[in-house]
C-alpha cells in the first residue's frame, strides 16, 4: 500500500515531548512520509509554569508561496497549536487549498483542559480555532475546547449521551465534516464521542482512566488515529485503536518522576 505523505502544522518544543515532537516520529513509525511547518517555537512545555515562545506567522507567511512556486503537495495535513488569529488566517486560507485539490484536514483545536484555557491562551485563540475547523474534514477537541468552540457550559460531573451528540452536531456546525470529542464524561464514564459523516452514525466509546497527567498525550492520540486513518481504517475503529495506544503508553510511563515533560516514545514505538 502507498502511503500516505502528511503535513504537521503544529508547534515545536525545545524540551518536552509534545505536538511534532510527539507526532512526528509516531506517524514515520507508521510509514508515513511526514513533513512540517512550525507555528511557534516554544522553549519547554507549558506544564513546568514557565516558558518562552517565538511565534513563527511571518515565516510561514514566506513558507506558502514558495511551496507553491515548487509544487509542493500533501495527502492530508494536520493542525495543531495556532499562536494568532492572523496565523489562523493564513493557516486555514492554505488549508482551504488544499482540501480545494483533494488534501485531507485533520484539527485538533489545542486550547484547554478541565474546564479552562491553557496558558497563554485567549478568547482571540478561540476565535482562531473555529476558523481552522470551517476547513476540517475531521476535528477532535477535548471536552474542554468543545465548550470553548461551541460556547456551551462546561460541566464538571459529565454530560448525557444526548448532550454529546448535540455537542457534537454544534460542532459540526461550525464547518467540521466530522469530529469527535475527547476526555469526556458520558453518563458517568469516561468517553470519547464521535460523529461520521460518511456514515451518518453517531457512537461513544468508554475507556479506564489512569490517574496520572502526561502533556502531549492529546498529540499522541491524534498521530495514532490519522496514522490509522491514512491507511484506509474507519472512524470508529481508528479512534479506538488510538485509544488503546495512548493507555498503555500511560500505563508503561505512570512512574516517570518527570511526567512534565511527556511520555518518552522512543522505547516504546513498537507497542503502537
Amino acid at each position: 500500500m502507498s502511503k500516505k505523505h502528511i503535513l504537521l502544522i503544529n508547534d515545536m518544543a525545545g524540551y518536552g515531548k509534545v505536538a511534532t515532537a510527539a507526532m512526528l516520529p509516531i506517524l514515520s513509525y507508521q510509514g508515513h512520509p511526514v513533513y512540517n511547518l512550525p507555528t511557534a517555537l516554544v522553549s519547554n512545555t507549558l506544564d513546568y509554569g514557565k516558558f518562552n515562545i517565538l511565534e513563527t506567522t511571518d515565516y510561514i507567511k514566506g513558507v506558502f508561496p514558495v511551496w507553491k512556486e515548487l509544487g509542493f503537495r500533501f495527502d492530508a495535513v494536520a493542525t495543531g497549536f495556532i499562536a494568532s488569529e492572523r496565523q489562523a488566517k493564513l493557516v486555514s486560507g492554505y488549508c482551504r487549498e488544499q482540501a480545494a485539490r483533494g488534501t485531507t484536514i485533520f484539527v485538533d483545536p489545542i486550547m484547554g483542559d478541565e474546564g479552562k484555557l491553557y496558558n497563554g491562551v485567549t478568547p482571540a485563540t478561540v476565535n482562531s480555532m473555529r476558523e481552522m475547523i470551517g476547513v476540517a474534514d475531521l476535528i477532535f477537541p477535548n471536552y474542554t475546547e468543545a465548550c470553548y468552540l461551541t460556547g456551551s457550559t462546561y460541566n464538571e460531573d459529565g454530560i448525557g449521551l444526548d448532550d454529546a451528540e448535540n455537542l457534537l452536531d454544534r460542532l459540526r456546525g461550525i464547518g467540521t465534516k466530522s469530529a469527535l470529542i475527547t476526555s469526556v464524561l458520558i453518563d458517568g464514564t469516561p468517553s470519547v464521542a464521535g460523529y461520521n459523516h460518511r456514515t451518518g452514525q453517531y457512537f461513544s466509546l468508554p475507556y479506564t482512566e489512569i490517574p496520572v497527567h502526561f502533556p502531549g498525550t492529546g498529540d499522541i492520540f491524534s498521530a495514532i488515529l490519522i496514522g490509522h486513518l491514512l491507511d484506509g481504517g474507519q472512524l470508529e475503529a481508528s479512534t479506538q485503536k488510538a485509544m488503546d495506544g495512548v493507555y498503555r503508553l500511560i500505563d508503561l510511563n505512570k512512574d516517570n518522576k518527570d511526567k512534565n515533560r511527556g511520555i518518552p516514545l522512543e522505547k516504546y514505538l513498537g507497542i503502537l
